[in-house]
């Protein structure tokens, strides 16, 4: 019984957790864009490309973020 409990509690938290987090995104400023796109040899194409990711994020949609590597 008390193992039927903490499967359920712990699965009513796992449930609530991933639904606060659903709905919250962020995304770059127009300031931020241009300043990320300075450092590209193409910049109208990249700030065009992330302004539409912006626009579709709005919209709701699921856009493919590339992941940047750090660099010391």
């Amino acid at each position: 019984m008390k193992l039927f409990l903490k499967t359920l509690l712990y699965l009513l938290f796992l449930f609530s957790f991933s639904f606060s987090f659903e709905n919250s995104a962020f995304s770059l400023s127009d300031n931020e864009i241009k300043e990320f796109c300075q450092k590209k040899t193409r910049k109208l194409t990249c700030i065009k490309n992330l302004k539409s990711k912006k626009f579709n994020l709005f919209q709701g949609n699921r856009i493919e973020i590339p992941v940047i590597p750090f660099k010391k």
